[in-house]
């Protein structure tokens, strides 16, 4: 896809934390012309981060409205004439309030597809209450999953919920709505609810949870670090290896690339599997991150390191597609 498909396309985004500012990001990664409105003073936001050393904002125009001035509604109002998104990234109420609801806009601008993005959905029994993404996956049933089985569920940092769920859903969303109002000409109101979001993502958990083949007991699962085939492990040095040998033929060249009887390792045999990932946990801890790199290197088990942060951009899977720098 060309990266200005969206070209043509502008985006008005109020400021807000979380998804709307990724949404953001990958709209402009589209070629949309995305104008972001900062209230005055407008902070960092909860990450700390300033926002000029945040790439989410690099390439979007930013335009500073106090909204709670008549000068300020005006500003936005003259935005919003010559936009083609609106993203609302406040509670519900918050903008009908001020006049920039969709009852205002789009009876002025019929085309205009109008994004509500909320934590709880813009109705229903929660739609009031604050939350962040870690809230959203505790309601949706997908933070119980995480982490050991002894501990409480760790936050996979805020990937899910804001991210995956949250500003994913809304691209994906005012993609759809642009298709649409491509063929009729009418715009359209979205509500895109980071819990519902979730619930969409653990789609497979449940099905899965109705057959019979997940657990709510944790780490027990084969996704959930229950399977030895399916987890990490700590190296000699305090690196850790990611070991991802799902299907038969990598589990294969696990047990092949360790030394270990095929026979005496069945893969899906659960009442085994506390042994055999204290095992795995005992070899891995005899070498370094560095020689399991080299020892599965050209091995297709699926195999690799974790590696940090600051380490990612240098490594050959993201340096050569100009990655992560």
């Amino acid at each position: 896809m060309s990266r200005g498909s969206l070209a043509g396309v502008r985006v008005v985004l109020l400021a807000g934390a979380g998804p709307s500012p990724f949404a953001g990001m990958l709209l402009r990664d589209l070629g949309a012309d995305v104008v972001r409105v900062d209230r005055p003073g407008g902070g960092d936001g909860v990450s700390g981060l300033p926002v000029r050393l945040d790439s989410r904002y690099t390439g979007i125009r930013t335009v500073t409205a106090d909204l709670k001035s008549a000068e300020g509604l005006a500003a936005v109002r003259e935005l919003v004439a010559d936009a083609d998104v609106f993203v609302d990234p406040y509670r519900p109420g918050v903008v009908d309030r001020l006049g920039l609801g969709p009852a205002a806009l789009c009876a002025e601008h019929p085309a205009l597809v109008y994004v509500h993005m909320t934590g709880w959905g813009h109705d229903g029994a929660w739609a009031h209450r604050a939350g962040h993404d870690i809230n959203y996956l505790a309601v949706a049933g997908a933070l119980h999953p995480t982490g050991p089985a002894d501990r409480p569920p760790l936050p996979p940092l805020n990937l899910l919920a804001d991210f995956g769920a949250g500003g994913t859903y809304l691209v994906i969303g005012v993609l759809a709505a642009l298709l649409e109002r491509a063929r009729t000409g009418r715009g359209a109101v979205l509500d895109v609810a980071m819990v519902d979001a979730v619930v969409s993502l653990t789609t497979l958990l449940r099905d899965m949870r109705a057959a019979g083949l997940w657990t709510d007991e944790r780490e027990s699962n084969i996704f959930d670090g229950g399977a030895p085939c399916y987890r990490t492990y700590r190296t000699a040095d305090g690196g850790f290896m990611a070991v991802g040998a799902l299907e038969p033929a990598f589990y294969a060249a696990l047990l092949a690339t360790l030394g270990l009887d095929p026979a005496r390792w069945p893969q899906h045999d659960r009442a085994r599997w506390p042994a055999q990932r204290e095992e795995l946990a005992r070899i891995f801890a005899g070498r370094t991150r560095a020689e399991w790199e080299r020892a599965f290197d050209n091995v297709e088990a699926c195999v690799t390191p974790v590696l940090t942060p600051g380490e990612a951009p240098a490594h050959p899977a993201l340096a050569s597609r100009r990655m992560a720098s």
